[in-house]
């Protein structure tokens, strides 16, 4: 399927790794112009060399307000046709393993940084004949994962700011939209494994197993997988969806609407 992403300007959060480098790798692959945003820089380097004439990135914390400006600079002599607001997650814990610091760390890493940015891109999207946004957040926005009180407390407000964004920026052409991927083979799911691991006192293969244990699917989904189903959210082919948090699951969401 031929996206039409040939030569549009994206900026990708986590580009590092995970889903962010799946979705950025296939924009690329596409054809699409993409900065990449991490904070490894090693990683971004070899992001770039496989894709010399399509990826260009900028190594810092996209969550952080400098790195935005630094970015929003980088992207002056483009039209942004999409972004894609990525970062590392909270970590694992139940309600007794966090504190008020991790809640307020919380807070910033997966609510704040994003509603900040998203406010200081608006201005320059509307102006646009259309854009893209696309937040990737959790399943734990429609079901709640046990030992991730963070993520299943936080992530749900930014379901609630991308609805009631998307009906304010669509008659601009702005679509706005979440994907909610569930277990994935990622370095997050690497640390929930051990944290099960010690917990229960097995081994992290053991942990892995009862992990996919829940998946309809029986195993763990790749974030190459979801970046094709990003990739066309991303395109001009997703005009009119908007509003709608898709889960990327393996048919793990008990919920009716998925």
């Amino acid at each position: 399927m031929d996206f039409n992403l040939k030569n549009k300007y994206f900026i990708v959060g986590g580009a590092g790794s995970g889903f962010g480098r799946a979705i950025s790798e296939r924009l690329a692959s596409e054809g699409a112009q993409v900065l990449a945003v991490s904070r490894t820089e090693d990683k971004l380097k070899s992001l770039s060399v496989n894709y010399p004439n399509n990826i260009d990135y900028i190594c810092g914390n996209i969550m952080n307000c400098e790195v935005q400006q630094l970015i929003l600079e980088r992207c002056s002599k483009h039209e942004i046709y999409g972004v894609v607001f990525n970062a590392s997650g909270p970590p694992a814990g139940g309600i007794s393993d966090v504190n008020m610091d991790m809640w307020d760390e919380a807070w910033n890493s997966i609510v704040r940084w994003k509603i900040d940015f998203t406010y200081k891109l608006l201005p320059i999207l509307k102006e646009q004949d259309s854009a893209r946004l696309l937040y990737i957040e959790s399943i734990s926005v429609k079901e709640p994962i046990k030992n991730l009180v963070l993520s299943n407390a936080l992530r749900p407000a930014i379901v609630g700011f991308v609805k009631t964004l998307s009906k304010e920026v669509a008659q601009c052409g702005v679509n706005a939209n979440i994907l909610a991927p569930g277990y994935h083979s990622t370095s997050a799911m690497e640390r929930l494994f051990l944290k099960k691991s010690n917990s229960e006192g097995i081994s992290i293969p053991e942990a892995k197993a009862l992990f996919e244990s829940e998946i309809p699917a029986g195993k763990m989904g790749k974030p190459e997988e979801m970046a094709s189903i990003a990739c066309w959210l991303l395109s001009p082919l997703s005009r009119y969806v908007t509003g709608q948090t898709i889960s990327h699951d393996g048919g793990m969401t008990n919920s009716i609407f998925g």
